[in-house]
């Protein structure tokens, strides 16, 4: 739902505040009524025919799903807010889609585990620890308020983590892989924070 005409300047300004006054707006944020198109590299298309996800590392059962058997699994709802390292941040958001807890139980991670590559298209990558790939909210997205997400907006698949900034939520998701240490993915390569807290203002390495 596009939020930008039911809100005045001085509406967006209030709601601003009442959000920093309720310790929900990251300090060097700004609030948008929009929900911005960012990314790195070309929009993929998606084909049904020929979709899948892995997940691969440090299971007891390594698990390859098409894109009926992952529209199988259990669906779940969130609402949550979205902060995007570029300083802004879209609040309320309603999304369906996939626990993220459901996707490891297909493969029984081992014990030994401790962090998680996230693989999406065209080589991108993040990393997380397993804490935050499975804390509450964080989902595999493939519905933002009642309707399916578009490509732009990373459908058919994408990983929302919302206690994080917003490049750790990987859109075109293909397959996320179990580790026993952190493995900086694309952007933590190129100078971001290997966490990533934007109420900790994790922008950049230090």
């Amino acid at each position: 739902m596009e939020l930008s005409g039911l809100f005045t300047g001085d509406e967006r300004k209030r709601k601003e505040r009442e959000m920093r006054e309720a310790g929900r707006l990251p300090a060097g944020q700004s609030l948008t009524l929009k929900w911005p198109v960012l990314h790195y590299g070309s929009v993929p298309h998606f084909d049904s025919s020929k979709w899948s996800f892995f997940v691969r590392g440090l299971v007891k059962q390594p698990q390859s799903l098409d894109w009926t058997a992952c529209k199988a699994l259990p669906r779940v709802e969130e609402q949550s807010d979205f902060h995007c390292v570029t300083r802004w941040s879209r609040f309320d958001n309603h999304w369906r889609g996939i626990s993220t807890r459901s996707v490891l139980d297909l493969a029984s991670p081992l014990p030994e585990t401790t962090h998680v590559l996230v693989h999406g298209e065209q080589g991108y990558t993040a990393n997380l620890p397993l804490a935050d790939f499975t804390a509450d909210h964080v989902l595999f997205a493939t519905h933002h308020e009642g309707q399916p997400l578009t490509e732009e907006h990373g459908g058919p698949l994408r990983l929302i983590v919302p206690h994080l900034y917003a490049w750790k939520s990987v859109k075109w998701v293909r397959g996320i892989e179990l580790l026993d240490q952190d493995v900086p993915g694309f952007w933590e390569q190129n100078g971001y924070h290997i966490h990533g807290d934007p109420f900790r203002e994790q922008r950049f390495s230090e």
